[in-house]
């Protein structure tokens, strides 16, 4: 009989207990442990799942339980302490987005893992909807001809963090889906914003991503709007796809619709564009929890020892892009370029068994 994966979550907050109830579901995952500071949330998990055992101690967690994995749900201020203690200790890591807070502490991650042999995987949820595999799916075969650029706005009121701003908090989404439909790193970035709530932590940020061939994509990111907004338009040379995330059946839909220049004209009076108005669809797919998926596909990369789709460099990238966008936000929006290839690691530094379990209260 094959043996299950012994798995534990870090963080019992917002999305810890989402993470809970899928691995709690999965087959051939044990969820053995939850851990979190506030004890009113490890009482509540405790009475939905009495066979799983509730602490508060990080380092027993991570050490005590014969745990073959450890998922962080914790702010991302712990998340690099939290997962290097965790790969130290020989565990595969799940780390929510975005994975740490610079990108010399996600080298430095991916380097435990990858010298020791262990999944480390980060939670870009979306690429794991089934919205978005049919998304690539229709850009893949060709049907939209080729992206010219992408506009995403992901808009609501609150929740609002104190620890990051509304780019590092909204912007992951929209950006790993961008990278993952574009299939290359940008070339520069430019982001404005604003804080109207807490100082200095923005909660507004309109961010535009450029990219080789002449394409681009824009992000916006809001705490501070009266309705709650989860949509994506793409833009191709044949075709127009509109996502939204937010409608129940109809997530998906694509526009026979298109500009085109004349290919030549000898005069003014000869110069008309070409409007091309067809019909609109909405593709069928099969609807499933993305998270649910995320969970199912980290088990199965320990189990076949295998990469994650959203892996440790991915979670570089999204940092790396993450922090740029910061430091255009301190230049008043001036773009900022990257220098490197985004799969450019620098060798990090000899990692250090000293204590690393001093870290401030969590609320996941």
């Amino acid at each position: 009989m094959k043996r299950k994966i012994a798995v534990g979550v870090l963080g019992c907050g917002y999305w810890g207990p989402l993470l809970v109830r899928n691995f709690k579901s999965l087959p051939d995952c044990q969820l053995k442990a939850v851990c979190d500071v506030n004890a009113a949330r490890l009482k509540h998990l405790g009475t939905l799942y009495p066979d799983v055992e509730g602490m508060s101690d990080p380092q027993q967690f991570i050490n005590g339980y014969g745990l073959d994995a450890v998922v962080i749900a914790t702010p991302v201020k712990d998340h690099y302490a939290l997962a290097k203690a965790s790969l130290l200790a020989g565990k595969h890591t799940f780390i929510e987005k975005p994975m740490a807070s610079s990108s010399e502490e996600c080298e430095e991650l991916i380097d435990i893992a990858e010298r020791n042999g262990l999944v480390l995987m980060v939670d870009h949820t979306f690429l794991y909807s089934a919205p978005v595999q049919k998304i690539v799916e229709i850009i893949d075969a060709g049907d939209l001809g080729d992206i010219r650029y992408i506009n995403s706005r992901r808009l609501n009121l609150g929740l609002f963090q104190t620890d990051i701003n509304v780019a590092w908090d909204l912007a992951p989404h929209d950006i790993s889906i961008i990278l993952h439909i574009l299939g290359e790193f940008p070339l520069a970035i430019n982001c404005q914003g604003n804080a109207h709530v807490h100082r200095d932590v923005e909660d507004v940020t309109n961010m535009s991503l450029s990219f080789p061939h002449k394409r681009f994509a824009t992000i916006q990111s809001s705490w501070i709007e009266p309705r709650k907004i989860r949509e994506m338009t793409i833009v191709g040379t044949r075709r127009m796809i509109v996502y939204d995330d937010l409608e129940t059946h109809e997530k998906i839909r694509i526009y026979d619709v298109r500009v085109e220049r004349p290919p030549h004209y000898d005069t003014f009076a000869e110069f008309h564009y070409s409007y091309h108005y067809g019909d609109s669809y909405i593709p069928r797919f099969q609807q499933e929890e993305p998270l649910n998926v995320a969970c199912r596909h980290f088990i199965d990369c320990i189990e076949t020892h295998s990469q994650p789709v959203t892996g440790g460099r991915q979670g570089l990238e999204m940092i790396r892009i993450l922090e740029a966008a910061s430091a255009s936000l301190k230049m008043n929006g001036a773009p900022v370029t990257f220098s490197q290839p985004s799969n450019a690691v620098p060798a990090p530094a000899p990692v250090k068994a000293e204590e690393i379990f001093q870290v401030e209260a969590f609320a996941g």
